[in-house]
């Protein structure tokens, strides 16, 4: 799914959605016990989707009808929808209303915090605070995504459990990524970031990225992504060298400003036939290095749709607003 559609599955689940709709008495009879009618899944058997509409019931008030009518403890994939902005009077903080309700959540295992499509708000609006506390409140996730970046805040997190971290965003801050550089994530096995652009808050560097690409912090890593970038190129020539590299089994420079200069240092690095994917999909490349990488990625599934043409001098990456 992309960024203008709702997730219809997340961590190996269907989606159930509660929403400002949703309401007890239509679904349970108005008894107030857990749903088990048709309308509703069991509460495990789904990721459970909780979020609002702009100028709708307050996020606050659909979270908390949530929490009463559904069996919390059995659910074990949350994904956090519209919560409101700073110009909207039902704007609720999720990740303290997450925090204060964690011990209600005992088997809670991934968390997408902001499945908000373009419609309800562009991805560099969504608003953030500090997401530092829910790795403390959910110390058994196993996975977690968020979307957005403005106002987010992230301080280097320890967890033996977490797998999978996906940030997206059109412009992630360097102070995020460089916190995730010094987390210590011992058997984290796939990382993304959708690092963006600095029109939208995506200053990261190279040099923010250097703990990543040396790997020593991220033992269990298979899969990483660093992707919708206007620096692409420069990522690209980094990768070439990293030394994380030689343990994946995927990697992802999708999305960004790619072109010949980056697949060139790309092709002249280390050797890349050890993977199984490489997706390089929105790229600026010419027709002749298209066939040149895949020629020397044989037996590699390289991903190379999207070939885009700039405007101009003017070359884009795939989300950014």
């Amino acid at each position: 799914m992309g960024v203008y559609q709702h997730l219809e599955e997340y961590a190996g689940l269907p989606v159930a959605t509660f929403n400002e709709d949703t309401r007890p008495d239509e679904v349970d009879g108005g008894t107030g016990d857990p749903v088990t009618g048709e309308d509703f899944p069991s509460a495990g058997e789904a990721a459970w989707f909780v979020g609002t509409s702009f100028d709708e019931e307050d996020f606050a008030g659909v979270f908390a009808r949530f929490l009463q009518t559904i069996d919390t403890t059995e659910i074990t994939a949350l994904i956090i929808g519209y919560w409101g902005a700073s110009y909207d009077s039902g704007a609720a903080d999720p990740v303290a209303l997450l925090t204060e309700s964690a011990a209600s959540f005992p088997r809670l295992r991934a968390l997408f915090l902001g499945d908000i499509t373009g419609e309800e708000s562009e991805i560099s609006w969504i608003e953030h605070s500090d997401i530092t506390p829910l790795f403390t409140a959910f110390p058994d996730l196993e996975r977690f995504d968020v979307r957005g970046a403005q106002g987010l805040v992230l301080d280097p997190i320890r967890s033996d459990r977490l797998k999978v971290l996906r940030f997206e965003s059109g412009g992630l801050p360097a102070p995020v990524v460089r916190a995730v550089g010094a987390s210590d994530l011992p058997n984290l096995e796939h990382l993304d970031l959708w690092l963006g652009e600095d029109n939208y808050g995506g200053d990261a560097t190279v040099a923010d990225l250097a703990p990543l690409l040396s790997g020593e912090r991220l033992p269990a890593l298979r899969h990483l992504g660093l992707e919708d970038s206007e620096i692409q190129d420069e990522i690209a020539a980094a990768v070439a060298g990293a030394p994380v590299v030689a343990r994946l089994e995927s990697l992802s420079l999708a999305m960004g400003i790619l072109t010949d200069q980056g697949a060139e240092a790309l092709l002249a690095g280390q050797p890349l036939t050890h993977l199984r994917e490489l997706d390089l999909h929105h790229h600026f490349l010419s027709d002749a290095m298209v066939e040149r990488v895949r020629a020397a990625l044989p037996g590699v599934e390289v991903d190379l749709d999207e070939q885009e043409k700039p405007d101009g001098d003017w070359h884009y990456i795939a989300v950014s607003e």
